[in-house]
């Protein structure tokens, strides 16, 4: 997705995303983007970017990636915006009607009437065909 003549790139992002450059499998973590790293454009160069937590809002995550001639003159920027969708798998884990987005039973199963964790039925026949 480079524009025609970039040699290198940088990477500039909001304080909510994580940014990873690797080539050929070995990654380079970036955690300060405003230190001016470039990196080569070279075949098997990957930028991969996430997020740790849910947005506040739309749009509210930014990576945006600047292009270089050789030289260093800027030729062109790319820009991303991001919103992270928090999920969660929310359940009565200890059966008492009441579901908990943190209960700690969550990660265990207990048989019984005394026990806790979710109970999960699944429907595999077919409906329709």
């Amino acid at each position: 997705a480079a524009p025609p003549g970039a040699v290198s790139f940088s990477v500039k992002h909001t304080e909510g995303v994580s940014v990873e450059v690797s080539r050929w499998g070995r990654a380079e973590v970036r955690e300060d983007p405003s230190s001016g790293t470039r990196w080569l454009l070279e075949e098997g160069t990957v930028l991969r970017f996430s997020m740790s937590q849910a947005s506040t809002e739309v749009n509210d995550n930014k990576v945006t990636v600047s292009f270089y001639a050789e030289g260093g003159q800027p030729i062109n920027q790319a820009g991303v915006f991001l919103t992270g969708i928090g999920i969660s798998l929310d359940v009565d884990a200890d059966r008492d009607g009441v579901v908990e987005k943190n209960n700690p039973n969550k990660a265990s199963w207990t048989w019984g009437p005394g026990g806790h964790g979710a109970i999960l039925l699944v429907s595999c026949d077919k409906e329709s065909p």
